[in-house]
């Protein structure tokens, strides 16, 4: 008589974490799936470094206010890419007002941006035996930033595997679906409490600003961000409402 299999258990991921509502979204997304999470972001000079510092308390929250979640966490991790701030002129990372560039572009595009993340993603995960990369990249409800593209994210994954001669798999939860569902998705994960968590924990805003607390969370309230955020909330809560 054959004893029964041992159950194979799920794969490990390395959720890049930046602090805001998409990465906080895919970081629950992968603690309901995965057996262990680790959680990697990068100083790359943003204006917006307060989403580095919104990330801590949303860890601990996540630990404290989801045990199950919690046990599942594991290392974070911060890389200095400052050197990608200082080659790149955009307004992410320069003082300077937002708008659409000569190539229909918001200038807020940071160029290489997430192909360097995933690269440099890819390399913790190489050494950490992380087999999973996830990232809030989204086609549907964006500011048209070639490199969130899933054709983009699919031609790196190819790229990174035969690179490091491995079997990463880069998911995107959030690729077509647009803010109001991924307020939905929050919701399905971790009811009410996420979803709070998320509106007054993380931070979405381009201009860093956390003066000011909305319906939908802290924010200027008129970059692109906010407008997507708040457009969103909107759009959810309506339907909620519905």
């Amino acid at each position: 008589m054959f004893a029964p299999a041992a159950p194979v258990p799920a794969p490990s991921a390395l959720v890049l974490f930046s602090g805001g509502q998409d990465s906080a979204t895919c970081l629950a997304w992968a603690l309901a799936r995965f057996s262990r999470v680790e959680t990697l972001s990068f100083d790359y000079g943003q204006r917006h470094a307060v989403e580095l510092e919104c990330r801590t308390q949303v860890l601990k929250a996540l630990r404290e206010r989801f045990p199950e979640w919690g046990a599942k966490l594991g290392e974070d991790h911060t890389i200095d890419l400052r050197v990608l701030g200082q080659i790149s002129e955009t307004a992410l990372t320069q003082d300077m007002q937002i708008r659409v560039a000569e190539n229909r572009l918001p200038n807020t595009f940071v160029p290489g941006r997430n192909l360097m993340f995933f690269t440099f993603a890819a390399a913790v995960a190489y050494r950490r035996n992380l087999k999973v990369l996830v990232g809030g990249m989204c086609e549907t409800d964006y500011s048209g930033y070639p490199d969130c593209r899933d054709d983009t994210l699919k031609a790196l994954q190819v790229a990174l595997n035969l690179g490091m001669d491995s079997r990463f798999v880069v998911e995107t939860p959030l690729m077509w679906i647009d803010k109001a569902a991924t307020w939905k998705l929050a919701e399905t994960l971790g009811g009410a409490p996420l979803v709070e968590l998320i509106r007054l924990e993380t931070h979405t805003c381009y201009m860093g600003d956390r003066r000011v607390l909305h319906e939908w969370g802290y924010g200027c309230g008129t970059c692109p961000a906010c407008e997507l955020r708040s457009k969103g909330w909107a759009t959810y809560q309506g339907e909620r409402k519905g």
